[in-house]
């Protein structure tokens, strides 16, 4: 995988096995999801991170995605996005794209 040094309450983008992932550190944790907006088909990665409440906005319309549940908590997207297991080992981001939540 790529290096993954982003400061805190910030998005990157990465690709896994074919996959669009979202992936944002909030303190020691680390959260991946789907990267592809439910609502607009645009990338979460380029949106805010809401660290209080651990989601990940959408730039274009707001949407509100929950980064433990990839649950849209705001409209206009109703629709989940996929949840990843992450985790870091040694230093290094490690995704589990194989088994979305």
């Amino acid at each position: 995988m790529q290096a993954f040094r982003n400061r805190i309450g910030q998005s990157a983008h990465f690709t896994v096995n074919g996959r669009a992932v979202a992936v944002v550190r909030i303190d020691d944790a680390v959260y991946a999801i789907g990267d592809r907006c439910s609502h607009a088909d645009v990338s979460l990665s380029d949106g805010d991170v809401l660290c209080d409440s651990k989601e990940l906005e959408c730039i274009k319309h707001g949407s509100a995605f929950s980064l433990v549940t990839g649950v849209p908590n705001t409209l206009p997207a109703t629709q989940p996005v996929p949840v990843f297991e992450a985790s870091v080992v040694n230093g290094e981001v490690m995704i589990s794209v194989g088994d979305a939540k």
